[in-house]
């Protein structure tokens, strides 16, 4: 626009051109004194009069000029205003038609046309222009020609008024309008749509006829109240509503009918005048029959069947690579390499939506494809362990594995790197950059992983381990199929770039959808069981995702696979199995040849170097302490030791206090013979079986066993649920430590075992040994100790003494001696008697005492010791070193058993069995 005229200036007078006349009249009159010269004055204001009209008469005429100039100006500009809104008009059609617009240009139909699938055009109406008035010269701010210009500019009349199609519609009204205008709009959407892009969901569908826009899709526009409620993101709603209701709150947009072709559009809080396109009932009928013919002629473009069978896809052809057929789009079937597609995918999906059928139906067919000599697969189900169950017989499965505990991951995580070390050496000794030179004679290894987040929820070192894998796969010919219920913050960014082959099945999260297809498809993806088995699959080459119906494999079709494959060779297992949750002697020595200088333990698991292996007991070993909780397997350790080794050269520590302190005081004594095996099994009940003292003894033996073991070049194995008390000295002598199931972790790290292999649920025999898992053979044979062998005391001809409490016991005994003919004397009764009286050498006597009167009667007592034998019962182990004067223990003797110390002279103290007491003792068994 130019420029507003200036505003009119008020015309100065020109007094000195006014003036200078008068001057020049008064000069000439004083010079000639003429009064004619006076006339001259009156120039002045003929001159100044002339000027100023002459002045206004200038502006008058810019004004008119410039005025006309503003009225072309603005013509000019409002025509070009015009010319330029029609442009946009029409491209605004151009790119969202309505019926109308896609009836008249049938070619348009189902165009992909960037932002038109998003928007549903509900009208015509003033939309935002993209022409602006500006410059320096479009006048001020308060020229009303401006500012009406700049507002017709601003605006676009009759044009598409669009909404997004997931923001939802309801038409209120008539009846009659409203439903024609609902049945334009849905119609619209299948113009736009192509069929298995959009499903029309509700019991109104049926009144638009024969839509091709019935079979599953990545969108949804939903007809009914129920399912708009509910609909998926990017789902779309037409409703019709009753005139004068409530309109729905999943409703975006109202569109409120006003006549015949009218409405009023309430959205984004704007209220606008719009008119609105109706269709028929018939004419809907007679548009979706026509898209029915034409989705039939263009043979159903980007619809994809129903349901696929792993067998209607037909054989693969055995080539290089690992490319097969997985699905079908509705234009053909659908071929994944995972070699020159990968090397590695990522397929996400919900629960229900399909995700182990489609990593099943994809291993199916590789092996149905190939030799065991080109691949090997390695499963692992992280969601209940059920999903690869069918897989497991194909010989291509090296493994299927379960929810892994810390134990299992950590065997995880080493076999894995044991894999990469085991085919870098191949390779490298064929002198190969890769796996594709053909002297490198390796199968691809395919690990395939459903339910990542939960695997590595609890073992974060197997997501390095996996990009590891990922980063050099390709050369090594190993391969990842990862699946994921959600992959945002679950998959590494260094673990994605290596997975260019992308799968989405449906998704609740948008998020998900673009972190691994890059658009919302899968999140838009329906959710009702028609849906299941429907994926976006996106590989580096492509441009958009593209939707499949991935092919169903039922169990009779693995079977047939099996079948075929049955004469492969098995491949070498990538995956060591875990250790069985028992193994007998027998099968394990089979393996290793039986050696009694070196018997076998168990099987040791030695995941990073692919092996299982037999663990000895070394010659050179001082010996071996087991230890365990209850019925984890100590005694069967002891057990399958004792059954490789000789009898003779075997020493059985017995559980019975009286025969273990005998055999450990024998040892102490006479030492063990060259090459023995001494075997103690539950040491720590054993020992807490003995008092205090004979305790701290028969430990204290134990541990000089133990430390003089080499020397005596014999070996010690004990067992032990605990190492508290003696047993934690005796522990530290024996270096080689065999840790069986403990109560709690703490126990199991005291124990000397790594914490992380603690293992609550490990079954019997499962022990830590030497750093590696080992499972302790079985053995039918069973291990017992020597039973104790304790004489019964029969009393000789002489005097004897016996120390015994007052009681049941002691009346019991001297009624057994009297039943024997044995004379019974009193201590202090006969006193006296028993002083002066000679011996009778044809009759024994026994003087019985308590340990007190026999302190007192120490006339009697020296007699006894220096001519007969003295028996002190078990029960008086304080008042026996009082009253013989020995400090050494005696022979262990249980109380209760009717036990004594036998004392004559030039002998020690034996065990003995009083009279009477055996059978006591049998009824008490009895």
């Amino acid at each position: 626009m130019p420029p507003l005229p200036p505003p009119a200036r008020r015309s100065g007078v020109p007094w000195i051109a006014s003036i200078v006349p008068v001057v020049g009249a008064l000069g000439l009159w004083v010079a000639t004194g003429s009064v004619f010269a006076l006339w001259f004055a009156a120039l002045g204001p003929v001159i100044a009069l002339a000027a100023w009209i002459d002045g206004w008469r200038t502006t008058r005429r810019e004004r008119r000029v410039a005025a006309a100039d503003r009225r072309q100006a603005r013509a000019r500009i409002e025509a070009e205003i015009a010319r330029r809104h029609e442009r946009e008009r029409v491209a605004w059609r151009a790119r969202h038609p309505d019926v109308l617009g896609f009836l008249s240009r049938p070619d348009e139909i189902w165009r992909p046309v960037p932002g038109r699938e998003g928007t549903l055009v509900v009208g015509t109406g003033e939309v935002p222009s993209g022409v602006r008035i500006d410059g320096a010269g479009a006048g001020a701010d308060d020229d009303e020609v401006v500012r009406a210009l700049r507002a017709a500019a601003s605006q676009v009349s009759d044009a598409p008024l669009t909404v997004p199609a997931m923001a939802g519609i309801a038409v209120t009204g008539p009846a009659v309008l409203a439903a024609a205008v609902a049945r334009a709009l849905v119609i619209q959407l299948c113009c736009t749509h192509p069929p298995g892009r959009l499903r029309v969901s509700g019991a109104a569908a049926d009144e638009l006829g024969a839509l091709p826009h019935t079979a599953a899709a990545p969108t949804t526009c939903h007809l009914d109240a129920r399912g708009a409620a509910v609909r998926a993101p990017g789902d779309g709603a037409v409703l019709v509503i009753a005139e004068g209701a409530v309109p729905p709150p999943h409703c975006a947009a109202v569109l409120t009918m006003t006549g015949i072709d009218r409405a009023r559009l309430d959205y984004a809080g704007r209220s606008v005048a719009v008119g609105v396109e109706g269709l028929g009932a018939a004419q809907a009928t007679r548009i979706a029959a026509a898209l029915a013919a034409r989705a039939a002629a263009v043979g159903g473009v980007d619809r994809v069947p129903d349901a696929v069978r792993f067998a209607e896809l037909g054989p693969d052809q055995e080539a290089g690579g690992l490319a097969v057929t997985i699905g079908h789009d509705g234009t053909g079937p659908v071929r994944l390499d995972l070699v020159e597609d990968g090397p590695h995918a990522i397929v996400t999906g919900m629960t229900g939506a399909g995700k182990s059928e489609l990593l099943v139906s994809w291993v199916a067919r590789m092996c149905a494809a190939r030799s065991t000599r080109d691949v090997v697969f390695l499963l692992a189900d992280f969601k209940g362990g059920t999903a690869f169950d069918a897989l497991a017989h194909l010989p291509h499965v090296t493994g299927v594995l379960t929810d892994l505990d810390g134990i299992g991951a950590g065997r995880a995580l080493e076999s894995l790197r044991a894999e990469i070390r085991h085919r870098e050496a191949v390779i490298a000794r064929a002198a190969a950059r890769d796996i594709d030179d053909p002297a490198v004679e390796l199968p691809r290894l395919v690990i395939v992983v459903d339910e990542l987040a939960a695997l590595l929820e609890g073992h974060r070192d197997l997501g390095a381990v996996f990009a590891d894998v990922a980063a050099r796969g390709r050369a090594l010919g190993m391969h990842l199929v990862l699946g994921t219920q959600r992959a945002t913050g679950v998959v590494r960014d260094a673990l994605m770039a290596n997975c260019p082959l992308r799968i989405g099945l449906r998704v609740v999260d948008a998020a998900d959808s673009r972190f691994v297809l890059g658009t919302d498809a899968a999140a838009a993806l329906p959710g009702d069981a028609a849906a299941r088995g429907l994926a976006f699959i996106r590989r580096a080459s492509d441009a958009v995702p593209v939707l499949t119906r991935i092919a169903r494999t039922l169990p009779a079709d693995i079977a047939e696979v099996a079948r075929r494959r049955a004469a492969e060779p098995p491949p070498r297992r990538p995956w060591q199995p875990a250790l069985p949750d028992r193994i007998d002697l027998e099968s394990l020595t089979s393996r290793a040849p039986a050696d009694a200088d070196e018997p076998v333990i168990g099987l040791a698991d030695e995941p990073d170097r692919q092996r299982h292996l037999p663990m000895r007991l070394h010659a050179e070993d001082a010996g071996l302490l087991v230890v365990g909780g209850p019925a984890s397997g100590k005694s069967t350790a002891i057990a399958t030791i004792a059954a490789q080794v000789a009898p003779e050269r075997t020493i059985v520590l017995s559980t019975d206090p009286e025969a273990l302190w005998d055999q450990v005081c024998r040892i102490s004594d006479e030492g063990a013979a060259p090459g023995s095996l001494i075997l103690g099994d539950d040491m720590d009940v054993a020992l807490v079986g003995l008092p205090p003292d004979y305790m701290a003894a028969a430990a204290a033996m134990i541990e000089q066993l133990c430390r003089r073991a080499r020397s005596l070049e014999c070996r010690v194995v004990l067992s032990t649920a605990r190492l508290t008390g003696p047993l934690g000295r005796i522990a530290e002598l024996l270096p080689r430590r065999a840790v069986l199931r403990l109560p709690s972790r703490l126990d199991h790290a005291a124990a000397g075992a790594d914490p992380t292999t603690y293992d609550p649920a490990a079954p019997a025999g499962r022990a830590q040994l030497d750093g590696r898992t080992v499972q302790i053979a079985g053995s039918a044979a069973s291990v017992g100790g020597a039973a104790g062998v304790t004489r019964a005391w029969t009393p000789a001809a002489g005097t004897a003494g016996l120390v015994v409490r007052a009681g049941g016991a002691a009346r019991r005994l001297a009624a057994a001696l009297a039943d024997a003919g044995v004379t019974v004397r009193d201590i202090e009764t006969d006193a006296e008697e028993i002083a002066g009286r000679a011996e009778d050498p044809g009759r024994p006597t026994v003087i019985l005492g308590e340990p007190e009167q026999w302190q007192r009667a120490w006339r009697t007592l020296q007699h006894v010791r220096s001519r007969g034998e003295l028996l002190v019962d078990a029960s008086c182990l304080v008042e026996y070193r009082i009253l013989t004067g020995d400090r050494m223990l005696p022979p262990y003797c249980v109380p209760g058993r009717g036990r004594a110390w036998l004392l004559s002279e030039g002998r020690g103290p034996e065990r003995v069995v009083l009279p009477g007491e055996d059978r006591v003792l049998r009824r008490r068994a009895a």
